[in-house]
């Protein structure tokens, strides 16, 4: 990755220019945190002696003020998170493949997240962003991250009390595939005992046990339970070249991996428990540690039409 820096002349300059916003945004967040922290820490004093108006009244005059430096630093901050998705993701997306764009305002459907079927429970709140899109040779593709949630409420004595779960929070790959399909075939993480795959098995399009695919690949039979309403079909879509292919993919992921094959494209949810392309506050950009976490991640997700092999067009589609 270091190398990759080195190539890229507009990218350095641009990592530069913007390290003395990110400077200047991380000294007043300092500056607006450390005033808070010292309002909250008279108040807590004044309260160990018994001095309660004057406790807060001395504690709420800095927490005031850091909050009036925080606010003041917000559009400023937003400005800065928006260009480095822009300008150093986008030209670092650019210097992998020309072809390879980031919107970061717009993300993956609610619509299509359904549409998907690796998901039954009904999305209660949804958030997209960050969608990054381009074509390796034949082949379009695009992802976005995703967290959809599910609400529980119950009544208690207080009134109702809401809790939000997960129904998925990570990225959502799609990409063209090579056949039209006139089948659902969805493939699926079997170990029940993983938190992941429960959501699975619990939120999977609803198929029955007939609808289960008997593959003859034994490693991904035991990695995975296939679903298909077309048996002849889903055996056609995962050749053993194709199984090998996911279980070395799935065996590179962070977390087990799901997939669904609809129409003429190919979904795959990876789950992941952080968010992708934030800008750092108080890392400086020179480091190329955290933009190398997100470039593996790009260069993750482009690979994936090569290593699942969505060039080669065996039933005849361009």
């Amino acid at each position: 990755m270091q190398n990759y820096l080195n190539d890229n002349v507009a990218l350095q300059n641009t990592i530069a220019t913007m390290e003395v916003e990110r400077k200047k945004v991380a000294a007043e967040q300092t500056k607006g945190f450390t005033f808070i922290g010292i309002g909250v820490g008279v108040a807590i004093i004044g309260l160990l002696f018994g001095l309660l108006f004057w406790a807060v009244l001395a504690g709420l005059i800095p927490v005031l003020y850091g909050c009036i430096i925080l606010y003041q630093i917000n559009d400023a901050l937003k400005a800065y998170q928006q260009a480095y998705k822009q300008n150093i993701i986008g030209e670092a997306l650019k210097f992998l493949d020309p072809s390879l764009t980031i919107n970061p305002k717009e993300g993956i459907s609610s619509d299509e997240f359904s549409y998907s079927q690796l998901f039954n429970k009904s999305v209660d709140r949804y958030k997209t962003e960050d969608l990054v899109s381009g074509k390796a040779d034949k082949t379009s593709f695009y992802f976005a991250e995703v967290h959809a949630e599910y609400k529980t409420e119950r009544q208690t004595d207080k009134g109702t009390e809401t809790s939000w779960s997960n129904i998925f929070k990570g990225i959502i790959f799609v990409a063209d595939f090579n056949k039209h399909l006139s089948s659902i075939t969805i493939v699926r993480p079997k170990d029940l005992g993983n938190t992941i795959s429960s959501w699975f098995s619990k939120n999977v399009f609803s198929f029955s046990d007939r609808d289960v695919i008997q593959l003859e690949n034994p490693d991904f039979s035991r990695a995975f339970i296939t679903y298909g309403s077309n048996q002849v079909e889903s055996r056609y879509i995962l050749t053993p070249s194709l199984m090998e292919r996911i279980l070395y993919l799935n065996a590179n992921s962070e977390a087990t991996i799901s997939l669904s094959f609809i129409a003429s494209r190919m979904y795959i949810a990876f789950p992941l428990d952080r968010n992708c392309f934030e800008a750092p506050i108080f890392e400086s950009l020179l480091n190329p540690a955290s933009l190398n976490t997100d470039i593996n991640t790009i260069r993750f997700m482009y690979d994936i039409v090569k290593e699942l092999d969505l060039n080669t067009r065996i039933w005849g589609k361009e």
